[in-house]
């Protein structure tokens, strides 16, 4: 079957046709790589349609590099007039009752859910759509990750999996529940005890997993209620109606493009994805969600959104070192009073532990590397003690919302919605979001199906229609702010933010401690956010350099070093996903070295910025962008102080492909 005479087919169709399996390098290719296409709409193309592959499946060891050079890239305007027309062809176009970008908790929840109802009350036949860009799904997924069962039961009431797992509709090898809680307050060489609040209480109801493979398991169940399920494909692209007032849907990235932008010779124009509704639910600060919060001024009532990053280690430690069940967590070292954070330790399955940090994006010092902190916290007896002699097997790392439910944009507009982290659903003081968001994923779909239930099979002329309105989903807005959890939520909104009034560390303790175990969230005001994270960065004229020490290489690690335990693999050929004006990078180093001295390479947790000394450069350094490093954390377009890098999806299946994280 050649894809180059296919017109207008759905994936669906597609996908059950047969395919001659590939090798690449001698790798025998999974299903998934097999799969993994897009569809040209234009049959008379002078370029051979081909089926792409990546070697996106495996957990690959490379060796990274940090210099190497990128060749400029050609402005679109001044490509051949044939270059042009080939990236500009008219795409092929699926239309879905339901299109859900992104494959997280949130996003199969809402799948998940969708399919029960129109399963159990309807007639079955809704096309409920999950695209991810991840080669496989969960691939692309972190977390600490300590889960909440509630959602698991509301999704799965009736699952044998919750009996034998002790509490949670999950496979018993993929849980472990939490027997012991620690909280600790740490200097340079000691720790201290602290009372627990109760939302950090876990013993004996709630349990540590890896959110990668609990994903995984999700995907599957989606699958057997009728979801279909396109791991592989990254959506960059919104589709608006004629008036440009609503979203019609979203397209798939072009494949093919070379670094330089020019088509290769294995060129694949992307898909374009009509639906009634389309869910956002790219997980924390996505990339069309922040396009779409923009367009639509949802953040009119709310205050900025506010980040940290998450990074984190999967160990396997020596058998005396092990506590299975164990939930610890620390604030203090190695973090000063001026930055928001903790970290933790997770003991689960057999002789595996968790370890990580989270730092909030809100610090001043442009001289704090959130990996090196990382990498020093380690150093404490309180993790090492645990982490000596064991072996670190993967690394991972990502943004998280941390602003609350006053950072909360408007959950609807006309054609789409935001569940999930796209929206900032994370429970700050319990360090967890899973739970908020599979719930907002399932509201959402209660409100979808009751919305779309009773209209006509929907087709490729149904969003051609004059008379079409696109489905402005207030309902769920109005539902979610009803649910539990968003009333978890609200209840300690002021937790956060205690800590950036002038209250300092100890204040916002104090404010915390009274929220949480006093109020319980009834206190008449709310604090707010009234800054971005980009814009409390201060000057580096303001603060003395960090001299950070070098790794051991058996308890600390360089940067690079964890980079390969991510399995993060990008087309060295390939147009750079992060973008600034004009890719001009020289630029872009003039806006920021002089005054914040090389911030990029250290927000950074993968090395992909990096300004190399050069005495040709007028600043005496040569800003550069790696982007073949990139594991999606999506920090620079959080964090730099020009707001100049924009984060984009890179080819369908680029990235990490993470293990137990």
């Amino acid at each position: 079957m050649s894809y180059n005479r296919i017109t207008n087919l759905s994936l669906r169709q597609a996908y059950k046709q047969d395919f001659v399996k590939r090798s690449l390098n001698g790798v025998k290719l999974n299903q998934t790589s097999i799969r993994r296409l897009n569809l040209k709409s234009n049959p008379q193309s002078s370029r051979q349609s081909v089926i792409t592959t990546k070697p996106y499946g495996w957990n690959i060891q490379r060796q990274f590099s940090i210099t190497s050079k990128l060749s400029r890239e050609t402005p679109s305007s001044k490509l051949s007039e044939e270059d042009q027309a080939i990236l500009s062809e008219e795409r092929a176009v699926d239309s879905v009752d339901v299109c859900i970008v992104g494959g997280g908790p949130a996003g199969l929840a809402t799948a998940i859910k969708l399919k029960q109802l129109d399963n159990e009350h309807g007639n079955g036949e809704l096309r409920v759509i999950v695209l991810e860009k991840a080669g496989d799904f969960g691939s692309h997924i972190v977390s600490g990750a300590v889960l909440e069962p509630k959602p698991f039961l509301e999704l799965f009431p009736n699952s044998e999996l919750t009996k034998e797992s002790g509490g949670i509709p999950l496979p018993k090898d993929m849980v472990t529940k939490v027997t012991r809680d620690s909280m600790k307050f740490l200097t340079k060489n000691s720790a201290f005890p602290l009372p627990e609040p109760p939302q950090m209480a876990n013993k004996n109801k709630n349990f540590i997993a890896s959110l990668n493979n609990v994903v995984k398991y999700l995907s599957e169940q989606a699958e057997e209620v009728g979801v279909e399920l396109y791991p592989g494909i990254s959506v960059s692209e919104l589709i608006y109606n004629e008036t440009g007032d609503a979203i019609k849907g979203v397209a798939t990235n072009d494949l093919g493009i070379s670094k330089d932008g020019t088509p290769k010779s294995s060129f694949e124009r992307g898909m374009e994805f009509h639906s009634r509704v389309t869910v956002f639910a790219e997980g924390c600060h996505g990339s069309l969600s922040k396009q779409v919060i923009s367009k639509f001024n949802l953040r009119e009532n709310s205050f900025p959104q506010t980040y940290g990053l998450g990074i984190k280690e999967i160990w396997e430690v020596l058998p005396e070192n092990f506590e299975k069940g164990l939930v610890a967590h620390s604030i203090g070292f190695p973090l000063s009073s001026d930055e928001y954070g903790g970290g933790f330790m997770y003991h689960f399955g057999d002789g595996l532990v968790a370890v990580g940090l989270v730092i909030g994006l809100d610090y001043k010092n442009p001289y704090i590397s959130p990996y090196q902190e990382f990498q020093k916290m380690k150093t404490h007896p309180f993790y090492s003690n645990t982490l000596d002699g064991g072996k670190c097997i993967s690394y991972a790392a990502r943004a998280l919302n941390e602003g609350g439910a006053q950072s909360i944009p408007k959950l609807h507009f006309p054609g789409g919605i935001l569940v999930g982290c796209s929206a900032g659903f994370m429970n700050v003081p319990k360090i967890k979001g899973t739970h908020t968001a599979m719930k907002s994923g399932m509201v959402a779909a209660e409100q979808i199906f009751e919305t779309i239930k009773e209209l006509d099979a929907v087709d490729e002329e149904t969003f051609n229609d004059a008379e079409y309105n696109p489905i402005d989903l207030q309902s769920y807005e109005v539902a979610f702010r009803e649910s539990w959890a968003y009333k978890e939520l609200y209840a300690v909104r002021n937790v956060r933010p205690s800590f950036t009034t002038q209250l300092g560390l100890l204040g916002g303790l104090a404010h915390a401690g009274m929220t949480t175990m006093l109020t319980f969230g009834h206190e008449p005001w709310t604090f707010g956010h009234h800054q971005t994270d980009a814009s409390k960065t201060k000057p580096a004229s303001e603060f003395k350099p960090i001299d950070y020490p070098k790794p051991d290489g058996k308890l600390t690690f360089d940067i690079l070093t964890s980079v390969s335990r991510t399995g993060t693999y990008h087309d060295e050929d390939e147009k750079c996903h992060l973008r600034i004006p004009g890719q001009d990078q020289r630029r872009h180093a003039a806006r920021n070295y002089p005054q914040y001295k090389g911030i990029e390479q250290r927000f950074c947790p993968a090395g992909v910025y990096e300004y190399i000394e050069d005495d040709k450069e007028e600043l005496g350094v040569k800003f550069q962008i790696n982007s073949q490093n990139c594991i999606h954390c999506k920090t620079c377009d959080i964090k730099v102080p020009s707001q100049d890098i924009t984060w984009t999806v890179p080819e369908g299946g680029d990235g990490p492909k993470y293990y137990m994280t």
